[in-house]
């Protein structure tokens, strides 16, 4: 017999990848036997599941129903500001104690996402795997907690800043210029080498958030 336990974490982990990756858009309903059918989970660790992400902010309700939820400007900014405090020391503390493995992990990831520069979709996912393993090379699990709890929310946005013109190729230069910081112990450089990528992925946002408003008017 499957572990109840195991099924609710399997059921969250789908539930979170499929918003995640846009299956599930800001506005969107959850139905609970859509999801046990469309996941092969049965419906209790769904409702489980769902139950965790409302709690999260991840959804909201709309009367009985849950949808996705979505983020309005102040809270848009409210998360960047957060995600550039955060990432920055994320990035400071690697430069002090990544292992050289590390270093070489992300240098090697600089040089295979290059190949995706054509593909917004799978050069997103790169560029969280990348800042993932920013993360980790903290070596600090708490900022990593934390970290975690911001890149959930950050998969609220509908689309990805990475899509915008030109956004991919300045993205990997800015990942290049905090990877050499952090491969040279370069706290102070590391630290404003990933806020600065921070501003910049919002300025995009804005901006892309702005021809939205102005095609549907």
């Amino acid at each position: 017999m499957q572990d109840p336990r195991h099924s609710q974490k399997d059921a969250y982990a789908l539930i979170l990848e499929a918003i995640d990756s846009h299956l599930y858009k800001p506005g969107d309903r959850l139905v609970e036997s859509e999801l046990a059918e469309r996941f092969g989970v049965s419906r209790t660790p769904i409702r489980e599941a769902l139950q965790r992400l409302e709690t999260q902010s991840l959804l909201t309700r709309d009367g009985r129903s849950l949808i996705v939820a979505s983020l309005d400007h102040s809270q848009l900014s409210e998360l960047y500001v957060v995600r550039g405090e955060l990432e920055g020391l994320a990035a400071r503390l690697a430069a002090r104690h990544a292992a050289p493995e590390e270093v070489k992990v992300l240098q090697d990831m600089l040089e295979a996402d290059k190949k995706l520069i054509n593909d917004p979709a799978a050069l997103s996912r790169a560029n969280r795997r990348f800042h993932k393993q920013i993360h980790l090379a903290s070596h600090n699990r708490f900022l990593v907690q934390q970290l975690d709890l911001v890149h959930r929310s950050m998969a609220l946005l509908a689309t990805t800043s990475l899509a915008a013109e030109g956004r991919g190729v300045q993205t990997l230069q800015e990942h290049a210029e905090i990877v050499d910081a952090i491969a040279q112990g370069d706290g102070d450089a590391a630290y404003q080498a990933l806020r600065d990528h921070i501003s910049a992925a919002f300025v995009t946002r804005l901006k892309l958030d702005a021809a939205a408003v102005e095609a549907a008017e």
